[in-house]
């Protein structure tokens, strides 16, 4: 389970504890179920991430919304619902150049505009040969972006970034010469799915 669960779940638990002194089981009962939903919530399970090269991986657990192009790629959406797992991977290996991060609204995630107005933070990530933006995008339930590494730092292909907290959504925007291997509505999970191979 990642770490930024436990307040959470430690909160729902004391409030199940002090309702159980005067008795109120109802109230104990919905506290103890909420803390069970954001045990599951912040879950953080094992990925099998691909050691094939040539290939750039789902940032998040979730499903595909939008496959647009534009003039510096093609961008790929992943909208997690808040039955998902929310931690965020790395599409790919490399070093992190930048990382911007933008106030904004709390417009749903799974609308288009959500990239361009929401509060998001962006990690460009230089590395076998490409470079890749990858924005974490918070929703209308989303109350906070986490993201670990900094300006600098080195992160392998499928490893943990990240997170954001309740229903949000990432997009990941593929470089030219990749071919996209997702279509929408597709299932992807974070740093186990293709989402894009490189042409041949």
């Amino acid at each position: 389970m990642a770490k930024e669960g436990l307040p959470f779940i430690l909160v729902a638990l004391a409030i199940a504890g002090l309702l159980a002194i005067p008795g109120w089981w109802i109230g104990v009962s919905i506290f103890v179920l909420v803390a069970a939903f954001l045990a599951y919530f912040f879950r953080d399970p094992h990925r099998n991430v691909p050691s094939n090269g040539g290939v750039i991986l789902a940032a998040a657990d979730g499903r595909v919304t939008r496959i647009t192009e534009d003039g510096n790629g093609t961008l790929i959406s992943v909208f997690m619902s808040p039955f998902d797992v929310h931690i965020n991977r790395s599409p790919i290996s490399g070093t992190i150049r930048e990382v911007i991060y933008e106030k904004g609204r709390k417009l749903p995630a799974t609308r288009n505009e959500a990239s361009y107005v929401n509060e998001r933070n962006t990690l460009v990530i230089d590395g076998e040969g490409l470079t890749v933006r990858c924005t974490q995008i918070a929703g209308i339930m989303a109350r906070r972006i986490v993201c670990w590494p900094k300006i600098g730092d080195k992160i392998e292909r499928g490893e943990r970034f990240g997170l954001i907290k309740f229903s949000s959504r990432t997009d990941v925007l593929v470089p030219s010469g990749f071919e996209v291997a997702v279509n929408i509505g597709d299932h992807v999970r974070g740093g186990e799915t293709v989402i894009a191979r490189r042409n041949s």
